[in-house]
């Protein structure tokens, strides 16, 4: 699962001079002006993405913005990103979320979106005004309304009041936001938000429209707690999931039980299954002797019974269910896809219903149906290439998660492991990720491979960097940044878990000690050159440092970088911090006999 550098994509530029973005300021003020640059910064025949670029070129600070625009007949809006986008007719809008609707002199902020069609956008306004730079409308924005205060809490609902927000041509309607979105809009001063999970946190603010349509800045937050218990995972506690290799069974030589003599399975919550096929739009079981068939003597079995050869059920399918026997906390997924089984997406997306009627046949055999408590999609990836190049469009993840939801209902976990490219313009900029979030329970967000041998000459570098760092070869290719532009797409932090990589990327014909030297070739590996797992790199090439929250090592003509259990604490310390809902990790048979790397992530998330 690697990324590769992305070709610059050829881009057309048209500047459009936007004013008249009122900040809050009196009548007898001067108002500021701003101007607003359009991009088409990608192009891929049937669509197009588009970014708009908002700068206050005045002397006060602007506290919001609304860009209108209208296309050709052909051309308009499918998702957008980092502003509310609406549409009528040919007719579009862009105002401001809550979070990016202040700008001081001087400042700029953007926001995009994916189209259809090929047409620019003519006819710019700004608030009303026209887009010329020097005229710009009369009144002030509203001011920020009271912080709401919390009342009648229950485990699906609460009552939110706040004090008035005043403007000098008066208050129409008052924006409530939840988490950041939007869920209401509410002429008066209250509201009753609904359909609620239980024993869940919130965070409520709002903001104030005028009669011009302009919205002012946000409230102060009030955080809420409903009550009652949540079902998955506990309070408190973080999601802590693993994936075990359907192949392991063969050279690799680790089984289900592997899990129980090391300790791992005591400190995890989830496990993965890899990967069911994707043939012909269709979710297909594997290789059916590791799942279904093998059997598996007294003393290889989790139970300590032995497989008989009339019993409907062997193979890592029945080892799953002995585990899950024996350890009730742990719940397993269905993984389809991957590297290798991603070619079969883009036929899926052609008709989503189809394709989740078919993983739920899978998952709800009568044979394994007790097995499994959810589906897990490894798409590489959408709109974009891995193994081979997919063209199904921007909408088409979401689409395929929405009928995914559907299909599953919300008994069953749906979950996705995702791209962790953070460049501009990279790979999670080419799916509507924060579209699909509303149906799934968490991303597995792939923060490793960003670096590697598949890069023969170098220069080394880590290939899971939780941070960017001084000489980085390709920005936007770490964890923190990847996190973050999934949260300014509106991913909540609490669906998005962090993934550690359980081996190491290296080079050969490396002199260089520290980061950024000049390489040969892959460094030689156990199962694939220039890969290899921390069971083995722990002790044939140790640590000699670390960098980006990473270690690395250098050993003879070779170097590596890979986690330890110090590094892995640190990142579980980041991804408390930053609000995640747990890590993931890549996978059981790289860790050692004792499972110290999974045993890192378990103390690192309490």
């Amino acid at each position: 699962m690697r990324f590769r550098h992305r070709a610059a994509a050829g881009f057309a530029t048209l500047l459009l001079p936007v004013a008249g973005l009122v900040g809050l300021a009196s009548p007898a003020q001067a108002a500021t002006s701003a101007t607003a640059t359009y991009a088409k910064t990608q192009d891929w025949g049937s669509g197009f993405e588009g970014k708009w670029t908002v700068k206050n070129t005045g002397t006060t600070t602007i506290n919001s913005w609304t860009v209108e625009w209208d296309f050709p007949s052909g051309t308009k809006v499918t998702s957008g990103w980092d502003a509310t986008v609406t549409g009528s007719g040919d007719h579009w809008t862009a105002k401001n979320l809550g979070w990016n609707g202040t700008l001081a002199p001087g400042a700029s902020v953007s926001f995009g979106f994916n189209g259809s069609g090929s047409g620019a956008p003519t006819g710019c306004k700004l608030n009303g005004g026209s887009c010329d730079g020097t005229s710009v409308p009369g009144d002030a924005a509203p001011s920020a309304p009271g912080t709401p205060t919390a009342s009648n809490v229950t485990d699906t609902s609460v009552r939110l009041s706040w004090a008035a927000a005043t403007d000098d041509k008066g208050v129409k309607n008052y924006d409530v936001l939840r988490d950041g979105a939007k869920v209401a809009t509410v002429t008066g001063t209250s509201h009753t938000d609904t359909g609620l999970a239980k024993g869940t946190d919130y965070s409520y603010t709002v903001q104030a429209r005028d009669t011009a349509d302009q919205t002012g800045p946000v409230s102060g937050a009030v955080k809420v707690r409903t009550t009652g218990q949540t079902e998955e995972p506990p309070p408190g506690d973080k999601v802590k999931l693993g994936y075990f290799t359907e192949w392991g069974v063969y050279g690799r030589n680790y089984h289900v039980k592997d899990l129980v003599t090391s300790g791992t399975a005591a400190k995890i919550t989830h496990i993965n299954y890899a990967f069911g096929n994707v043939v012909g739009g269709q979710c297909k079981l594997d290789d059916s002797y590791a799942a279904t068939d093998k059997a598996y003597t007294a003393d290889q079995s989790v139970s300590g019974q032995a497989d008989t050869w009339d019993q409907p059920l062997r193979g890592n399918f029945n080892q799953l269910r002995q585990l899950k026997a024996k350890y009730p906390h742990i719940k397993v997924l269905y993984s389809f896809g991957g590297w290798t089984y991603s070619g079969g997406f883009g036929q899926a997306a052609q008709n989503p219903a189809a394709f989740a009627k078919s993983c739920k046949a899978v998952v709800e055999d009568p044979r394994w149906a007790d097995v499994f408590d959810g589906i897990d999609i490894d798409w590489e990836y959408p709109n974009a290439c891995g193994l081979t190049c997919d063209t199904s469009g921007p909408a088409a993840f979401r689409n395929l998660s929405q009928a995914l939801r559907a299909e599953f209902g919300k008994d069953y976990l749906v979950t996705a492991a995702i791209t962790a490219d953070g460049s501009e313009g990279g790979k999670i900029d080419a799916a509507d990720y924060g579209g699909a979030a509303q149906y799934l329970d968490w991303y597995n967000v792939m923060t490793y491979d960003y670096f590697g041998a598949f890069d023969k000459d170098g220069p080394t570098a880590p290939h899971s960097p939780l941070t960017s760092y001084n000489g980085i070869p390709q920005e936007g290719f770490n964890s923190a940044a990847a996190i973050a532009k999934l949260k300014a797409k509106g991913v909540p932090a609490g669906k998005l878990l962090l993934g550690i990589g359980f081996y190491g990327r290296g080079w050969t014909g490396v002199t260089q000690a520290a980061p950024g030297g000049a390489a040969t070739g892959a460094a030689p590996g156990t199962y694939e050159a220039g890969i290899e797992d921390y069971k083995i790199l722990k002790n044939s090439c140790p640590a000699t440092g670390t960098i980006a929250g990473t270690a690395y090592a250098h050993c003879g003509n070779n170097w590596w970088s890979y986690d330890t259990p110090a590094t892995i604490k640190s990142k579980m310390a980041w991804a408390k911090q930053q609000g995640l809902g747990g890590a993931f990790f890549w996978e059981f048979s790289g860790d050692t006999a004792n499972g110290e790397l999974a045993g890192a992530i378990d103390s690192g998330l309490k």
